[in-house]
């Protein structure tokens, strides 16, 4: 099968022999023979949640993936603010890209929607300190001496900052770093020009931040010297615990078909002559490379069937928040698109109100003094994963990275943080002023475009599924 599935695309002209779409990998024929190995949890109940695979491989690839990607394409969802040049909290990181597709590309000011820019208000507010603003007539008085300020800070003064810093993280409900998101150095990217897909970035600095994110950040029974956690060891930690874990080995399965399905076939045309876009699509050899039980010292079933809790929990969230969620304006300053966008949201939380098995976060955290503790422990660990994003080597890699953490970190302040909890359940959503709970522009943004890769994950599943048969 493997010399057809090559003969096929050598004829449609999207490969040569010599690219290695399909590399050699010891078993991979009889892979293709059995193509049940990479699924053969994708059956049955979803640990830890109430719901089945079927149904949510029915629920997602019939309703709401289309929807999503719908909608995750109007000028709301599509433009993100980051910052990507912020350096590394812990170590140094010299690494490059493997291919020259891995360069983001920001936006213009020409290209930001005007209400992504702050309408015209902010905009002459921000004229006011431009270089021709600030030219003084040349009869001003000035005396530099009096006007000196004077920035001398102490070594214990800063010592102080960092004692305050660590007091406000204790004490925020968010579960992101949002420095990393908010800071003066963000800027604006189109994301539907900078598509998340395979990159080549791999080796000692790829596996240095899944290693910190596994080894140092995520919960771990004792005994435990691998990098993951056996699923057979899972049962043996409490419920939090190991959704913890479920939630990133579910969105690191979540990247790994992403970068599976969208992989660089070829970087040269039909005619033999270099392709400025390159040619892209499923590689089969690569998804059964990461998820075989072969491959995986049989882990890799367990890590895809993590990707369908993963979507359980942050649907919830999507559902939690839907109060909220409606009363956003989605304003962009296109008065047309702002309203077809308000109105495919509605629909979507209507879709997922239907969804007749959700995650049941009340079920954790519960139990006094030490839930608290272990809650705050949760939060600072994610806070902690969020911080590392900025040292990832790759600038799509940590694009696409700190989107997806800031969007699961989202979801767990809508399930967790408690602020939305008593909105709920005290007041009128619609009376509700920000100050007691609020969502800021990127955090909904990061939200829908994160629970929408996971989406994209599952359906292209299926397409993994009927290529191996």
């Amino acid at each position: 099968m493997c010399n057809l599935v090559t003969l096929l695309l050598l004829v449609l002209g999207l490969t040569s022999l010599s690219d290695g779409v399909f590399p050699s990998i010891p078993g991979v024929q009889q892979a293709f023979d059995d193509h049940d190995q990479c699924f053969c949890k994708l059956q049955g109940g979803i640990d830890d949640c109430l719901c089945n695979v079927d149904t949510v491989d029915t629920f997602n690839n019939n309703q709401l993936y289309p929807r999503l990607n719908s909608l995750l394409s109007h000028d709301y969802f599509k433009f993100y603010k980051v910052d990507l040049g912020r350096e590394c909290p812990f170590w140094s990181d010299d690494s490059k890209c493997a291919i020259r597709y891995c360069h983001v590309e920001t936006c213009g000011e020409s290209d930001i929607p005007p209400g992504l820019k702050g309408g015209a208000e902010n905009v002459s507010k921000k004229n006011r300190y431009t270089e021709e603003a600030q030219n003084f007539h040349e009869g001003c008085d000035t005396d530099t001496e009096l006007g000196y300020l004077n920035t001398t800070i102490s070594a214990a003064a800063h010592a102080h900052f960092l004692e305050w810093e660590h007091f406000d993280d204790s004490n925020s409900e968010n579960f992101c770093d949002e420095s990393g998101y908010l800071g003066s150095n963000a800027a604006y990217v189109d994301l539907s020009l900078n598509p998340e897909r395979y990159t080549g970035y791999k080796g000692d600095s790829a596996h240095r931040i899944w290693h910190s994110i596994y080894r140092e950040n995520c919960f771990r029974p004792k005994a435990t010297f691998k990098a993951y956690i056996e699923s057979a060891k899972l049962q043996g930690m409490c419920l939090e615990k190991r959704s913890f874990y479920r939630a990133i080995s579910g969105l690191h399965s979540s990247i790994n078909i992403h970068l599976s399905s969208r992989y660089l076939l070829s970087d040269k045309s039909s005619l033999g002559l270099p392709s400025p876009g390159g040619t892209w699509g499923p590689n089969l050899a690569e998804f059964y490379r990461r998820f075989s039980p072969e491959h995986t010292e049989g882990e890799g079933p367990n890590w895809l069937q993590n990707l369908y809790f993963l979507y359980i929990l942050e649907m919830r969230a999507i559902a939690k928040a839907s109060p909220y969620l409606l009363r956003e304006s989605y304003f962009t300053g296109k008065s047309e698109e702002d309203k077809m966008v308000s109105e495919a949201v509605r629909d979507i939380l209507k879709v997922i109100k239907g969804f007749p098995h959700h995650f049941n976060e009340s079920t954790m955290f519960n139990g006094g003094k030490q839930a608290i503790k272990l809650k705050n422990e949760f939060r600072q660990h994610f806070r902690n994963i969020s911080r590392i994003m900025d040292c990832v080597g790759c600038e799509k890699c940590k694009l696409w990275g700190k989107l997806q953490i800031q969007g699961l970190g989202t979801a767990l302040k809508i399930l967790f943080s408690g602020r939305f909890d008593l909105v709920l359940k005290n007041m009128d959503i619609t009376k509700v002023s920000r100050n007691e709970f609020q969502l800021h522009r990127m955090e909904i943004v990061a939200l829908f475009n994160a629970f929408g890769r996971l989406s994209t994950s599952i359906f292209e599943l299926e397409n993994f599924r009927k290529l191996m048969r």
